[in-house]
């Protein structure tokens, strides 16, 4: 089967709880794009690119994913224009608490009304990475905290020199 899937999402940075996702996408579809949000109107750490780069370095030199079936995109359109484009049809979001099915559910429900070919699949975090925020994690570093067992080295070394 030749499913294609997409994750999207700020990323800022990638930590640990989204690579589970991404981890557990793949066991469902043959190809996963992740696609970094380039949403102009938020205050992110890193760039798009930045985050884009920090991904790669994250998930194919740490981890040695392979960029057969795993390809990350900077996008700035509509989710479900992003699924027509790559002919996707699985939209993958990762839910850490019951405070984030509120919001992924209103998103799910506007992404079905704009195209009802594409379904949302929500993946609830592995329990031992469901604290895992970027935020928490972007926060521990600015005050010298250690966050090695949120993140993959590279993203250390990003986040670690962007405090710098």
């Amino acid at each position: 089967m030749n499913k294609v899937g997409i994750y999207p999402g700020t990323f800022d940075p990638i930590t640990n709880g989204h690579i589970d996702v991404i981890k557990r996408s793949l066991k469902i579809v043959s190809k996963l794009i992740v696609a970094v949000s380039d949403d102009n109107t938020k205050d992110y750490l890193f760039s798009a690119e930045e985050r884009v780069s920090i991904i790669k370095n994250s998930l194919y030199k740490d981890l040695k994913f392979t960029t057969q079936r795993l390809k990350i995109i900077p996008f700035n359109t509509l989710t479900t224009t992003l699924c027509s484009k790559y002919k996707a049809t699985i939209i993958f979001r990762g839910l850490r608490a019951v405070s984030d099915f509120e919001y992924e559910f209103q998103l799910a429900g506007m992404n079905r009304q704009l195209n009802k070919k594409i379904e949302t699949v929500f993946l609830m975090s592995d329990p031992d990475k469901q604290v895992i925020s970027s935020r928490f994690v972007k926060e521990i570093a600015k005050l010298n905290g250690k966050i090695d067992e949120f993140v993959t080295k590279s993203t250390k070394k990003a986040i670690k020199d962007k405090y710098v």
